[in-house]
């Protein structure tokens, strides 16, 4: 049986309620007072991390298996991180669009060049010669907009930015008729509105309808289904591989293979959303990496990791889907700047050399090994399989209300995780974490799953 070393500052008795400084109250009221109410967060105050952990005003210490929703792939405060930062900004912070930065062009070449070689839209692992486009923006949102929006762009309707809009310029350009775009339940896109349309979860929606039309709903993993969801009028098809919000739910590689077919034979965009998933989260570099190239997407969305918590998104794309985006087609003001590029070419190139990738597939492997065990422990409470892949798991509840006090009980060991879909924990740790921190975090799930 494997124990782990318990958190410095934990409690034995699990509770973390303590006496508060003047100072979190004041900040805590100043949140209250002057912050728009979205967010509903416990009430400590965080301050600073380093790696795996984060600590707040208090000087209580946390372990972040959340990794601010699969984004420090580095980890907190790391040093490189801090120090590409420092020098960029010494140096230029931002040019706008106008003018050529030398960190875009030099980020977008790594992107392309790493899926030459790890495998991906529709290269082999090990292609060379062929090349693709990438676009930047400034988060995942964006970048799924993009993608698909520029399907619109000839319609009277305006997105943001990103695949969507892509997707939608090729569709127009490919036939009068090809508007609508292909969803999935339990997907998570994001919360701008065009987004938010193929983001199905009516807690999200149902507040600010009408949202944008033309958008067709289906079931992952159901092939009988793709002839008649995605037809003749369908431009864009977007799909998590693995989705992160959703659940940690994974589309199986028979369906795949089905949709990126049915996709050919009408024309349609095929969208990979890998911005939870993608870039090293399950040891390779897309999720989609070890798959057949009969199944790999047209374009892939990503976001989350790829500057380490500095706001950077991006859309990558085929030659034969980015030849229809011509000058003044699309724009951002600050995607794609010298301070968000230089830091993202950091941390992937960081975490595309090999070591690093042995690491966060032996730290998965080992993961998985120890998740396994708590269904087995408590068979009555959790699904017996495993949910999703890599550093992407999911523990599966068979009573859909305990996720969320299961959280709420890890939190107060000093651990945060985060739930997912309806009967989820979601465990989406910094890339870079050990064992010492995955045996922490199996003895406070199961301590926790205790108390229920």
């Amino acid at each position: 049986m494997h124990r782990a070393p318990r958190l410095a500052t934990r409690l034995r008795n699990g509770s973390r309620a303590m006496a508060t400084a003047p100072k979190t109250p004041q900040l805590l009221g100043l949140s209250s007072k002057y912050l728009l109410p979205v967010y509903a967060r416990p009430d400590f105050v965080l301050s600073h991390g380093e790696g795996s952990y984060v600590y707040d005003t208090e000087g209580r210490r946390y372990l972040d298996f959340s990794a601010g929703i699969a984004v420090n792939a580095l980890g907190h405060a790391d040093p490189g991180v801090v120090q590409t930062i420092a020098e960029q900004a010494g140096k230029l912070l931002h040019t706008s669009n106008v003018y050529h930065n030398k960190w875009a062009p030099r980020l977008a070449e790594l992107l392309v060049t790493l899926t030459q070689r790890d495998g991906g839209l529709g290269f082999s692992p090990g292609t060379s010669g062929a090349t693709a486009k990438v676009f930047f923006s400034n988060s995942g949102t964006e970048a799924n907009e993009g993608a698909l929006i520029s399907c619109f762009f000839v319609l009277q309707i305006t997105w943001c930015t990103g695949a969507l809009k892509i997707a939608r310029k090729v569709g127009k350009d490919r036939g009068t008729d090809k508007s609508r775009i292909v969803c999935f339940e339990n997907g998570f896109h994001g919360r701008s509105m065009g987004s938010l349309s193929v983001t199905t979860n009516p807690k999200y929606q149902a507040p600010f309808q009408p949202l944008v039309p033309g958008v067709d709903v289906g079931v992952v993993n159901d092939i009988k289904a793709l002839d008649s969801l995605v037809t003749d009028a369908t431009c864009a098809v977007i799909i998590e591989p693995i989705q992160g919000e959703g659940g940690v739910n994974a589309a199986n590689t028979e369906w795949l293979v089905a949709l990126r077919r049915r996709c050919d034979e009408v024309g349609a965009v095929l969208i990979f959303d890998e911005i939870q998933c993608g870039l090293y989260r399950t040891g390779q570099l897309w999720a989609h990496s070890s798959l057949p190239v009969e199944c790999h997407p047209d374009v892939v969305t990503m976001a989350k990791p790829l500057a380490n918590g500095y706001p950077i998104g991006a859309v990558l794309m085929r030659d034969s889907i980015a030849e229809t985006m011509t000058a003044g087609s699309h724009g951002t003001t600050f995607g794609g700047s010298p301070l968000a590029c230089a830091v993202g070419h950091h941390v992937l190139s960081r975490l595309s050399d090999p070591q690093m990738m042995a690491q966060i597939n032996a730290t998965s492997v080992y993961l998985e090994e120890r998740l396994t065990e708590l269904p087995k422990k408590f068979p009555g409470i959790i699904e017996a399989k495993i949910r999703g892949r890599g550093l992407i798991r999911g523990l599966g509840f068979l009573d859909s209300t305990q996720p969320g006090s299961v959280v709420e009980k890890a939190r107060s060991r000093g651990v945060f995780l985060l739930t997912a879909g309806k009967n989820a924990v979601r465990l989406v740790p910094s890339l870079n974490v050990g064992r010492v921190e995955v045996d922490t975090v199996i003895e406070t799930l199961s301590e926790s799953i205790e108390e229920l």
